[in-house]
Parts: structure tokens; sequence; C-alpha cells
């Protein structure tokens, strides 16, 4: 298989997620997308196979080298660089196994930037367990968390426990154990765990444990962002019907993620980014 690497969620031509990307004549079984998503060792790699009689339209699998996930943001931001790059700028329509998306490129300013259509978002308070569990993990404490954010089980494709947390000190002092971590994750079906603090009101510092895909930490996160995103409307944050979020920057690979949203509870959020070409083999 051909693969692509790509950084997704770049700033400044720098730093992003690096995601793999490979683009498919025909489907290949789940043991080899597996074995490839393993020897790549990036957080996620997309696969790609078009869909017959269908223009511009791609049935498409995400994995990480230990799991397959439903949805992942930075892999999908990857992956319409690559197909702009093969078939012209412009949509692309994505069928993934739990949800129909779009995906959209461009190039602006020398760069390619892309932007994700999520699937619908989904927000509840965490349970009790979640919430002991996700705090016990990361050695955090009532006092470490900012109450205009409740500890809640987002949704954008995936599922999340969202975290925020008063102090930027404490939010750069993450560390957990990964094999507790990925218990953690699994046992409530976690895809990751989002640590945040508020810079501004629409500004948002983030850290992501992604023990659940083998991965101790993730760069930028586009899934988690559209699920940040529906927690945000739901609990009428003040978001301005746009927010921007800054991570990677504690393990030197800054990213920058844009989102817009509407009013419309539930509903899909666009999630953005530029991307940067790192290799192909």
């Amino acid at each position: 298989m051909n693969v692509q690497r790509i950084a997704a969620f770049s700033r400044d031509g720098q730093g992003g997620n690096p995601a793999g990307v490979v683009l498919l004549d025909t489907a290949e079984s789940d043991a080899d997308m597996r074995r490839v998503a393993a020897e790549v060792g990036y957080s996620e790699t997309a696969f790609a196979v078009p869909v017959a009689g269908a223009k511009r339209t791609w049935r498409v699998r995400y994995f990480s080298p230990e799991s397959e996930v439903p949805f992942c943001g930075h892999a999908t931001i990857a992956l319409g660089a690559a197909l702009a790059e093969r078939d012209g700028p412009g949509s692309f329509n994505l069928s993934l196994n739990d949800a129909d998306i779009t995906v959209s490129a461009q190039m602006s300013g020398g760069e390619m930037e892309v932007t994700l259509a999520s699937p619908p978002t989904a927000s509840q308070p965490a349970s009790a367990a979640e919430k002991k569990d996700a705090m016990a993990l990361f050695g955090l404490h009532e006092a470490d968390l900012d109450s205009r954010l409740p500890v809640a089980r987002i949704h954008g494709g995936a599922d999340h426990i969202v975290l925020a947390l008063k102090g930027r000190t404490r939010l750069a002092a993450m560390h957990y154990d990964l094999a507790e971590g990925r218990d953690v994750m699994r046992r409530h079906g976690l895809v990751t765990i989002m640590l945040v603090f508020v810079e501004e009101e629409t500004v948002f510092t983030v850290r992501n444990a992604f023990a659940s895909g083998g991965v101790l930490e993730d760069p930028a996160t586009g899934a988690a962002a559209a699920a940040f995103a529906g927690y945000l409307r739901d609990s009428g944050w003040r978001h301005g019907g746009r927010f921007t979020i800054r991570q990677g920057e504690d393990m030197g690979s800054p990213s920058i993620i844009k989102v817009q949203l509407n009013g419309a509870k539930g509903s899909s959020v666009r999630v953005s980014g530029r991307t940067r070409s790192i290799i192909s083999t």
C-alpha cells in the first residue's frame, strides 16, 4: 500500500498531528489495515476506497496502532488534502462506519486548508464512575477543575470525556500511566480524555490523552474538537459561532484547530486546519 504522511492542523508550516493516508482502488482486509497502521505508527491512519458510481465519494475507515476508531478528525483533514491533490480542490463525500460526512480542501497562502463537517454532536454529564476514574488517572481533585465547564461525556463521531482545568500550569503538568489510561478508556468506551484550559471565551488550550489507541497524547484532535463544540453549545457557552483550539504546545508540536458552529443543538460542526506533507512511501 502507498502511504502518504500528512500533518493536520499545522501552525505556520510546523507542528500539527501526523496521520497516515492510504488511497486504495479496492478494499483491503481488516488485518492488512491494522498491520499498516501499526507499521506507520501514527495515532491514526485513514484508508479510503472510491465508491463505485458516486463522484468524489469515498468509503473511509480509521485505524490506530491498536484499534479501529469510528471517526478521526485529524486523519480526515489529512485525507482531504490528499484527495484534493489527487482530484483537485473542492468537496468530497465520505462514508464512515457510523455516519456520512463531507470534507473540502483548497489552497490558501501556499498551504492546503481543509474543513470537515463533523458527524452529529451530543453531550451529557459524566457518570460518577467516569468522572472518578478520569480524575484519578491524572491525579486531579475538585479544586483543580473549572466549574464553568462541568465534567462531561461528549460526542462528535466518537466519545470523549472532557475535564476543564483552572490553571494552565496544571494542564502543562499532565501525566498518566499509559496502561492504566488504556484500561480506563476502554472500560468506559472512550477514544480520548480531553483536558482543557480556557485562555479566553473563544480560545482554549487543550491536551488529549489517547491511551485507547496506544498513544500517550495527540498533538491535535479534530474529533474531540467537534465533540467539544457540541458541548459548548449544549452548555450555553458564549462561543459567538466560532472558537480556536491550541493543542500540542506542551509536546513540541504546536497545532491550531478552528471550529465553526451554529445554534442548532446536536447539529454538525465545521472543523478546519492547515496541512503539511511529511513524506510518501
